[in-house]
């Protein structure tokens, strides 16, 4: 069933219902009727309420159907309550604590992902970066050694920035446009492979016409906050410090 549209296409106000019609007797009723708050929740949360009432409201199940992250199912669920307007005031979700002094690093790699996690580790295990919009995000290492954790995300293996990088060796001018893979699917007009997101889905397993989440905002301020590339808008570029070093 299709939805119904609750925004103004032309000053993005909300709309209000100014008839009714009765598809039977064709009884018209004219007025000015609210939407409800469901009607004006966007696409994404009104799937994400749908897949939620499916489960139950089970997360673990959910987290499975949509393959996304405990930290991320809450903040989607968060965000759900507040558009809803039933939100209540919780603190923030906090990474587990762990101990950083029994993940091996190897300190002379000139690899991305061996650079970031050296430095997440240096750093305590946890980490603040900052994204293109000024936004603040922060990053843990895993216990696993292999992946960085971040609420946003699901848990990624480090060696995503290595496929980041690799693109980017490639690119013209070491640099490559961010792309968009959360409106497109790989392979579509703005979802290439020569884009960021593009690459990280081929490196995630992707085929062409498959989608899936975009991490770029976070993973192109990782790497901005190693010093491996600058985030720019709408593009990411290797910085000159870290191409020397290569």
């Amino acid at each position: 069933m299709k939805r119904r549209v609750s925004q103004c296409p032309v000053c993005q106000q909300n709309l209000k219902i100014s008839a009714l019609q009765c598809p039977d007797c064709g009884l018209e009723l004219r007025n000015s009727f609210e939407m409800s708050v469901f009607e004006k929740l966007s696409d994404e949360q009104y799937n994400f309420l749908m897949i939620f009432l499916k489960n139950r409201g089970n997360l673990r199940n959910l987290q499975n159907e949509l393959k996304i992250s405990y930290p991320l199912a809450k903040k989607r669920l968060d965000d759900l309550l507040t558009a809803l307007g039933i939100a209540e005031d919780v603190p923030d979700e906090e990474l587990e604590e762990i101990d950083v002094h029994n993940i091996k690093i190897d300190t002379a790699s000139k690899k991305a992902s061996e650079i970031i996690k050296a430095k997440l580790v240096e750093s305590g295990g946890r980490a603040m970066v900052r994204t293109y919009t000024g936004e603040l995000r922060e990053i843990q290492a895993a216990a696993n050694g292999k992946q960085f954790l971040c609420p946003q995300l699901i848990p990624y293996d480090y060696t995503v920035f290595d496929a980041v990088v690799d693109l980017l060796m490639k690119s013209p001018g070491y640099c490559a446009r961010k792309g968009n893979a959360r409106n497109f699917k790989l392979g579509e007009p703005g979802c290439e492979e020569n884009t960021v997101a593009g690459a990280v889905l081929v490196y995630m397993g992707k085929k062409p016409g498959e989608s899936g989440l975009d991490p770029v905002f976070i993973l192109a301020a990782v790497l901005e906050w190693a010093g491996i590339a600058t985030n720019g808008r709408g593009y990411i570029a290797l910085t000159e410090k870290y191409r020397c070093m290569l």
